[in-house]
C-alpha cells in the first residue's frame, strides 16, 4: 500500500478559460491486479509490456491505483514527477522475500495481459482475493506455486560430480580413511 499526499494547487481549466483551486488530497494506492485490469480494459493492450508509458497513460493508472473513495479527477492533473517517482518506486518494489536462483535465459515471448495473470491463479488454485496484492508479490507467488507443482529439473552432470565429490568427502572424514 501507497499513501501520497498531493499539496493544495491551483490549475488552468482550459474549457472553462478559468483557474480551479484542488485542496490538498491524501491517496491510497495499490499496485494490484485489478488496477492493471483497468488500465488495460481502458488502454486495450498489455500493461505488463508496455514499456514506457505517456503521461496520461501514467496518470490513469495512478487513478486505477487509487482505493480512496469520492476522488476528485482533476487531484490527478496536479501529480507532480515527485510523485510519480515515488509511484514508480513502489511499483517496482517485490514486496516479497523470495528471490530466484537464476532467470530463465530465454524470455518468454507471450504477451501478459491480466487474464493470462487471472488464468495462471485459477490454474494454481490461488485465491481470488490474492488479485489485490501488490502485483509483483502476486506474481512471485505464481511463479513459486509453478515451480513447487512442477517437475523437478534434473541435475547437470557439474551439480551430480558436485555431489558425489562432497559425499565421498563426508565418508572418508568419518571413516578416517583416505580414499
Amino acid at each position: 500500500m501507497l499513501y501520497i499526499t498531493i499539496p493544495k494547487s491551483e490549475l488552468f481549466d482550459e474549457r472553462t478559460s478559468s483557474f480551479v483551486t484542488i485542496k490538498e488530497t491524501k491517496l491510497q494506492l495499490e499496485h494490484s491486479l485489478v488496477s492493471l485490469s483497468k488500465w488495460e480494459q481502458k488502454y486495450k493492450k498489455s500493461f505488463l509490456s508496455t514499456g514506457q508509458m505517456t503521461v496520461d497513460e501514467t496518470l490513469y493508472y495512478i487513478q486505477c491505483m487509487t482505493i480512496t473513495q469520492n476522488v476528485d479527477p482533476l487531484v490527478y492533473k496536479a501529480i507532480s514527477n515527485d510523485i510519480i517517482h515515488q509511484v514508480d518506486e513502489y511499483i517496482g518494489d517485490p514486496m516479497t522475500a523470495t528471490t530466484f536462483r537464476k532467470k530463465d535465459p530465454r524470455p518468454s515471448r507471450e504477451i501478459i495481459t491480466s487474464e493470462i495473470i487471472y488464468y495462471w491463479m485459477f490454474e494454481l488454485k490461488i485465491p481470488k482475493e490474492c488479485e489485490k496484492w501488490h502485483l509483483n508479490r502476486l506474481l512471485t507467488m505464481i511463479r513459486v506455486s509453478s515451480e513447487k507443482n512442477g517437475p523437478k529439473r534434473k541435475m547437470t552432470k557439474t551439480e551430480i560430480y558436485e555431489r558425489n565429490r562432497a559425499l565421498n568427502e563426508s565418508r572418508k572424514a568419518a571413516l578416517h580413511t583416505k580414499g
